[in-house]
C-alpha cells in the first residue's frame, strides 16, 4: 500500500511539472468564409408609412439580403425619418449594399401611403440597380366597415 501511495504522489508531481499537451489550434481567420453573395435578380419591398419608410431587398424566393430605412442615417431621427429625403438615402444605402453583393436588377413592390414612395424608386435607380417592374401592393378597402351615425345638433 505504501508503495502504491508513493507512486501516485510521484505521478501527480510529474503531471504538474510537465507542460500542457499541445492541441491543434484554429487559425485566427475563418477558413472558407467569403463575402456574402446575392442573386442577380431580387425584389425591393417598400413599406411607406406616415412615420418611416422601410426598404427590404430580398431574393426572388423571399430570403432577405439587405434592409434599410429612413432612419438608417444618423441625421434622420424622429419625424425626419418620414421625409422623402430620408427614404431616398435609405434606398441608396440598401441598393448600394445589394449591388456590392452582386445584385443587378430588381422588381419594386410599393406598399403604403407615405411620403417616401417615389423617392425610394429614385434612390434605387441612383444606386445602380436596374428596375424591371414597379408594382403597387397597397391594400384599399372596398367600402369596408360601416360609418358612424350622423351627429344631431
Amino acid at each position: 500500500m505504501a508503495v502504491d501511495a508513493q507512486n501516485i504522489t510521484e505521478a501527480k508531481a510529474s503531471e504538474k511539472a510537465s507542460p500542457a499537451p499541445q492541441t491543434k489550434s484554429m487559425p485566427d481567420r475563418k477558413a472558407g468564409k467569403g463575402k456574402k453573395r446575392a442573386p442577380s435578380t431580387g425584389v425591393v419591398a417598400v413599406l411607406a408609412t406616415f412615420n418611416n419608410t422601410i426598404i427590404t431587398i430580398t431574393s426572388m424566393n423571399g430570403d432577405t439580403v439587405v434592409q434599410g430605412s429612413g432612419g438608417i442615417n444618423q441625421n434622420q431621427k424622429n419625424s425626419r425619418k418620414s421625409t422623402a429625403f430620408a427614404a431616398e438615402e435609405g434606398a441608396k444605402y440598401a441598393g448600394g449594399k445589394a449591388k456590392e453583393m452582386g445584385m443587378i436588377e430588381v422588381h419594386i413592390r410599393l406598399n403604403g401611403a407615405g411620403a417616401g414612395r417615389e423617392a425610394v424608386i429614385r434612390g434605387i435607380i441612383s444606386s445602380g440597380l436596374k428596375v424591371l417592374s414597379i408594382t403597387e401592393c397597397t391594400k384599399s378597402p372596398h367600402n369596408g366597415a360601416r360609418r358612424r351615425k350622423k351627429k344631431r345638433n
